[in-house]
């Protein structure tokens, strides 16, 4: 099953392996794409489906130094390079929309941004800045419901500007406590107005989010990614999260997405994600379903036989092996990543790792 073809909604992948989004910090002029991302991801088209690394819809979600954006036409230009390498190749891509939020530095920032959230919290930890330094996270301003549209309305756009630099759909990042989950976890969202207090309130940014991305471009083309668990950035589980995460999924099935991508961060050190959440998000969503988290080649295989999932999604093995779907169709050892050249200027650690002869 792994290795068969499989259409979802109108995209018909040539496997059901995707490329999960990693980010690699190689758009090193104003945020812009260049040819050497465009080799990276080109390496990786034979992936059913590639995810690219986040990606912000605006100069306010830029927080990590030399992380691409979606929100000017330079930027349009440079993704163009991308899309049609992966595409004259015959790979799938989407462009996963990430704004930073409160995971953020004022250093990493263009002039006239600033870093923003769902409330003045700071981010636990230290962020790597342009000057190669390590600084402790920036304070947040707490977005007022002005702000809120207007992130909602960068959202949408870029998903255009997507469409226009010739991508097959877009994720929207709400997971890794990123700005969207931000809204989703009350260990950070303290609001006391309609995008806060209750589980309705914090689902509501991200189904916002999903329904101006649907009306620009078609529901078919939005996917979303989501961790509840997870413990990146700040967050954690809660007393409601299998409701609120359940209610969410359920309200988002109604748009018919192109998928719901479930990552589980329990391979990274995380808690897992109950195998009952995962069955019944999994009925919760009318649509394809991938799940990621540690998978190899048995696992994926077993996983799909299991009804799990109709995808699977693969990360740092994808990072080190740009023939994955090669070597985990014959069974080939796998090229071990390299983490000290992860977020790195350069093409080393990045188009460098060997294919197989």
């Amino acid at each position: 099953m792994l290795f068969d073809t499989y259409t979802a909604r109108k995209l018909v992948l040539r496997n059901r392996i995707v490329m999960s989004p990693m980010t690699r910090n190689r758009a090193l002029h104003a945020n812009t794409p260049n040819q050497l991302m465009a080799q990276y991801y080109g390496q990786r088209a034979d992936a059913g489906l590639i995810i690219t690394e986040g990606t912000s819809p605006s100069p306010n979600g830029l927080g990590y130094a030399r992380i691409p954006g979606m929100f000017n036409s330079e930027q349009v230009e440079g993704w163009k390079l991308i899309t049609k390498t992966v595409h004259d190749k015959g790979g799938k891509i989407v462009l996963q929309l990430m704004h930073t939020g409160r995971v953020s530095h004022t250093s990493n920032l263009p002039q006239g941004a600033e870093v923003i959230g769902p409330s003045a919290v700071v981010c636990p930890g230290e962020v790597h800045i342009y000057n190669d330094g390590v600084e402790p996270y920036s304070l947040p301003r707490a977005m007022t419901e002005s702000d809120i549209s207007q992130t909602v309305a960068e959202y949408a756009r870029a998903a255009s500007l997507a469409m226009e630099a010739g991508f097959d759909g877009v994720e929207l990042h709400a997971a890794n406590g990123y700005l969207i989950e931000q809204f989703l976890n009350p260990l950070i969202n303290l609001r006391k107005d309609k995008y806060g207090v209750d589980m309705t309130g914090r689902n509501r940014f991200a189904l916002d989010l999903a329904h101006a991305a649907s009306a620009a471009i078609g529901a078919e083309r939005v996917g979303i990614r989501l961790s509840p668990y997870g413990n990146f950035n700040g967050t954690g589980a809660f007393p409601e999260v299998d409701e609120q995460y359940l209610a969410l999924v359920q309200a988002l099935s109604t748009l018919g997405l192109l998928y719901v991508h479930l990552l589980d961060h329990s391979a990274m050190g995380a808690p897992p994600v109950p195998a009952e959440l995962k069955t019944r998000l999994r009925n919760a969503f009318d649509g394809p379903f991938i799940v990621a988290g540690g998978f190899n080649a048995a696992t994926a295989e077993q996983a799909l036989v299991d009804n799990q999932a109709d995808l699977i999604a693969f990360g740092r093995p994808f990072l080190a092996n740009p023939d994955l779907v090669t070597r985990l169709k014959t069974g080939a050892a796998l090229n071990i990543p390299d983490m000290e050249t992860f977020y790195t200027p350069d093409a080393k650690g990045y188009t460098d790792y060997p294919a197989l002869d």
